[in-house]
């Protein structure tokens, strides 16, 4: 059954004044939409300036047939699409290391103590391997004289212009500079899909996965990419103890995202990506929120 909302609304603007609305109706895909996601289309589709509080009034869901595309489709354009693992006490990201213990070092009953009223407030502990997770490596974990953590400016791995390139592991686990050819990647980001984070958190993700050769290292470095993610176990082929993978990308300065994930959901172009790690001194690994911001067409 199609659905619409009814609602009236008030709007309020920072340099003064206020404009009001009564009894607007406009299609949803959903059973219903949320106060601050109504706000946000009237606010773009009045293409307001200037705004300060909104106040969305007597709203109602009814059962009514579609004049028109519903607001919440649309507004999904622009999404931003999280392409990070979640990271849990006791997770294995890569067997050999150890897990992450994550605990409470102030807990909020304990903290009660300090505070009137009902006050309270939770102060967590975290012990764990730098790569943990959905890792970025820079040249330091390489390289003693790479670039850390700290060193790494922010334009090497925050809104990168991106590219994503489907692989399936099904079809091949390694991924040579043929399948990397025919793409426009100079000076950009490069995320590799092989679909391998189906096996996250299972004994298959740490065996026979996916990887880059080396001559596909070669390839990316001379293209002058700016970054280049995957979303399997290691980048490089662990069967063997030579990381050729690792050497060449950071050698160059080009940073590596291992063990992504929902690449699935990006375009093959037209998005940007991050991967931002806190700025830590002598680490060369670190955790990150990976995401994809995908542009409005």
């Amino acid at each position: 059954m199609e659905k619409r909302v009814k609602f009236d609304f008030e709007i309020f603007f920072t340099n003064g004044g206020s404009i009001k609305g009564e009894d607007f109706r406009l299609d949803i895909s959903g059973d219903d939409i949320s106060d601050s996601a109504l706000a946000d289309y009237i606010v773009e589709d009045m293409q307001l300036l200037m705004v300060g509080k909104v106040n969305i009034l007597n709203k109602e869901i009814m059962i009514e047939a579609h004049k028109r595309k519903p607001i919440d489709e649309s507004m999904t354009e622009g999404l931003l699409i999280d392409l990070s693992h979640t990271i849990e006490d006791g997770l294995i990201t890569y067997k050999g290391l150890p897990a992450p213990h994550i605990c409470d070092y102030l807990s909020r009953e304990q903290s009660k103590h300090n505070y009137d009223g009902d006050t309270s407030f939770q102060i967590g502990k975290i012990e764990m391997v730098t790569n943990t997770g959905t890792y970025i490596d820079c040249p330091f974990h390489r390289f003693v004289d790479g670039k850390d953590m700290s060193q790494t400016v922010l334009k090497d791995f925050a809104q990168l212009d991106a590219v994503m390139i489907h692989i399936s592991f099904t079809e091949n686990l390694k991924i040579t500079e043929d399948h990397l050819k025919n793409r426009e990647i100079r000076n950009k980001a490069v995320l590799i899909q092989t679909g391998w984070d189906s096996h996250w958190n299972t004994e298959l993700y740490y065996q026979d996965h996916p990887y880059l050769t080396e001559k596909a290292a070669i390839y990316l470095r001379d293209c002058n990419v700016k970054l280049v993610g995957i979303d399997s176990h290691n980048i490089d082929d662990t069967s063997g103890r030579t990381r050729p993978v690792h050497t060449i990308l950071l050698g160059s300065g080009i940073l590596i995202v291992e063990h992504l994930c929902n690449l699935s959901k990006l375009p093959a172009e037209n998005f940007t990506f991050t991967a931002a790690p806190p700025k830590f001194k002598g680490v060369g690994t670190f955790p990150v929120r990976a995401f994809a911001s995908v542009e409005k067409k």
